[in-house]
């Protein structure tokens, strides 16, 4: 699973709106407390955590955000035209500060709470993230962060935050920044539902298209992105400025339960591989405006007859201090178990955060939320943000300041020194002597428990051991040219001035071997082109995209421009690379280009073919096999967290080198006449692969290799790279 698919398991969302409480007939009937309401909340937050809980029969209860963003909308502008029909103004202080007091006390309890616990339970490296995480969610701004993140091809493969659920309290907050300024300049002083509905559906409209046309080509921006949700907000909104005429419109009861129905289809239809929001975000807001705007006219028969049940009302009453609570308990608890939790498991610990959720309510919310000092002077709840903020803001800082280290046992052999100190022999000779030390230090490698003192990197720093010679170099995942790599100058590495020129050809896993091709090219005087790409392969086929399920097209078009550069540089020769782990070839439409049992050789097929367009060219190509993949799972973090037992994070040669494909690729090149490169020996004994070898960690994320390790590579690589 990619990090996105896990990161829209933790979709979430504030599924509280403000309330009013039942027994003030004075209010407009439009305003009064609406038990299908308080039930409608029940039902998506129930959606979203079977769905984070893994219960297979909703493996679209995602679509529980988007019910709540359609209630929040309703409600939040049914207050705020009220107000400014009977004033004529809308008092931002009073507005922020009622949101302020009814949200921020909750959340920040449980902000510093997950922060505590991740400092607690997960490892170092994890902990200083939540944090930053709990700094991003204090300033409404951790959708934006998580956007970032989905769309960073390096960053890929995280594990979910226990703060991402924040997300989606960041986009009605971003919403309710501009929407009250919106509502006062279109309605003006007269209050006009007229030209506040205009604006609205210009709003709502163009976010949708936004929305359609993002899930399409960046669908991490679409899915945590304010610009491509506020058209759901929006459609609430709209309900609340037609609910007096929505009062007397036939067929309500039937349009409640025709809602009910499109939430509850859209949960049971939908799962991980659905582009969403898109299009598909419709049939569960659809669903939700039904519910709300049938239950405008109070129908007998509607489906208020379950929504309003005790039960239900207990939920909807429950669901916002659930929302909070019930993800980072899922998150954390294979951390306090030490171990994954089974789907019964995550049930038991999804019902159980119930307890903090109903404490919250209690002895936090209810306190604030109906304290007199906040209840006559609304005003009064910016300064107790400023201040809830504050505290926030200063225990992260308290955390970030703790010691932040792993500590480790002993003092490794150096591995840089192991591999270079050789007896003054011939040249020959040396490298002999380094190919077999290194073999003897990754079979005692392999037998060694405990993580070194004298780690090279630090598991803290790991993640920043990248080359940072080809800075710049790496196109991103939306990118479709190489004139920004041409113009961090990619193609003037290793001897810019000389005669011949090599050219590193493919992927993010191609990229990682940029210090060592760099200084075989420097001792061979010969000029470095690098030409790589996020997720992208050299081999001439359509992929997947990563977080956006449909062709990536964008890597075929990025492909053919780097194809007529090769062919403009003339170069000797060309090496193509990439990850072994990457979803089958596809047509230019993302439907599966032949039976998946051929996917071997589709895929082998489609890298020769590329190879040949080099060799047309007049260049030598040279395939070189992927490195031994994690496959996800954070080896820096799963070191930090087993320092004493790292044989845990060691990678097994059975699922980590993909033999199928890998042997796929060499008959294929050796038919061809082609040259292989196969690392699997520097980095695996027969069964195993560690993930320490000496004192040098040998993998920065799930995926890549350390620069570190990389450059202690060079001399086995120059020997294997044709001349």
């Amino acid at each position: 699973m990619t990090t996105y698919q896990a990161q829209r398991r933790s979709t979430d969302v504030n599924p509280e709106g403000p309330r009013r409480p039942q027994g003030k007939p004075q209010a407009p009937a439009a305003d009064r407390f609406r038990p299908d309401i308080e039930g409608l909340r029940a039902v998506a937050v129930l959606l979203v955590v079977a769905n984070h809980a893994g219960l297979g029969l909703v493996h679209g209860g995602y679509v529980g955000v988007d019910v709540f963003f359609v209630i929040s909308g309703f409600l939040i502008t049914l207050h705020l035209f009220r107000e400014l029909q009977q004033t004529g103004r809308i008092r931002f202080g009073a507005f922020y500060g009622r949101r302020i007091v009814r949200l921020l006390p909750a959340s920040t309890v449980v902000v510093i709470a997950t922060v505590a616990a991740a400092w607690t339970w997960m490892s170092p490296v994890q902990a200083k993230a939540v944090v930053f995480d709990a700094l991003s969610a204090a300033a409404y701004g951790i959708n934006v962060r998580l956007a970032v993140l989905g769309t960073d091809y390096l960053s890929a493969e995280l594990e979910p935050s226990p703060l991402q659920h924040f997300w989606s309290l960041a986009v009605e907050e971003q919403f309710y920044f501009i929407w009250p300024l919106l509502l006062l300049a279109a309605a003006s002083r007269t209050a006009s539902r007229r030209r506040a509905a205009i604006a609205l559906t210009g709003l709502g409209v163009v976010s949708f298209a936004v929305c359609v046309w993002q899930t399409g080509h960046s669908q991490p921006w679409a899915y945590f992105g304010i610009q491509a949700r506020a058209w759901e907000l929006a459609a609430g909104a709209l309900i609340a400025l037609a609910a007096e005429r929505l009062k007397a419109v036939p067929g309500a009861a039937v349009a409640t339960w025709l809602g009910v129905g499109a939430i509850v289809a859209s949960a049971v239809m939908f799962d991980e591989t659905t582009r969403f929001p898109g299009m598909a975000a419709l049939l569960p807001v659809g669903g939700a405006v039904l519910v709300i705007a049938g239950g405008t006219a109070r129908p007998r028969h509607g489906a208020v007859a379950i929504l309003g049940t005790a039960p239900m009302q207990a939920i909807g009453k429950l669901s916002y201090s659930w929302y909070l609570w019930h993800w980072p308990a899922l998150m954390l608890a294979p951390h306090v178990a030490g171990q994954e939790l089974g789907t019964w498991t995550k049930a038991a610990v999804a019902a159980g955060s119930l307890i903090p959720a109903w404490l919250s309510l209690r002895l936090v919310e209810n306190r604030v939320r109906f304290n007199p000092v906040f209840k006559r002077r609304p005003g009064r709840g910016l300064g107790l943000g400023a201040t809830l903020t504050a505290l926030t803001f200063g225990a992260a800082a308290i955390f970030l300041g703790l010691p932040n280290e792993v500590k480790g046992e002993g003092t490794a052999q150096d591995t840089a020194k192991a591999l270079s100190q050789q007896p003054a022999v011939s040249e020959a000779q040396q490298l002999a002597d380094a190919r077999k030390k290194l073999l003897e230090l990754i079979a005692t490698s392999a037998t060694v428990t405990a993580m070194p003192q004298n780690l090279t990197p630090p598991v803290t720093a790991a993640a920043n051991d990248r080359p940072e010679g080809s800075k710049g170099c790496l196109a991103s995942l939306d990118e479709t040219t190489i004139k920004t790599a041409l113009s961090q100058q990619c193609d003037r590495h290793g001897d810019p001035q000389g005669t011949a020129t090599m050219v590193l050809f493919g992927d993010s896993h191609t990229e990682q071997w940029f210090d060592a091709f760099d200084a075989v090219a420097k001792k061979r005087h010969w000029r470095l082109v690098v030409l790589t790409k996020s997720g992208c392969t050299p081999a001439d086929a359509y992929t997947i995209k990563i977080n956006a399920r449909r062709a990536f097209t964008e890597c075929a078009t990025w492909r053919e421009e780097a194809f007529t550069k090769i062919k403009e540089l003339k170069p000797a020769l060309v090496l193509l690379s990439t990850r072994t782990y990457t979803d089958p070839p596809v047509d230019k439409a993302g439907a599966p280009a032949g039976d998946k049992a051929e996917a071997d050789d589709l895929w082998s097929a489609a890298l020769i073919r590329s190879a040949k367009r080099i060799q047309q060219l007049g260049a030598k190509p040279v395939i070189m096999q992927d490195t031994p993949d994690p496959r996800g799972t954070s080896v820096p973090d799963c070191v930090a967290a087993h320092p004493a037992a790292i044989q845990q994070c060691a990678l097994k040669v059975t699922t980590a080198i993909y033999a199928s494909r890998r042997t796929a690729n060499a008959d294929a090149a050796k038919a061809a006449g082609f040259p292989v490169i196969d690392p699997t020996t520097w980095f695996c004994t027969d069964t195993v692969c560690p993930v320490i070898v000496g004192n040098a960690l040998v993998y920065r994320d799930g995926s890549h290799v350390t620069a570190s390790y990389v450059k202690l590579l060079t001399p086995l690589l120059q020997a294997e790279l044709p001349k």
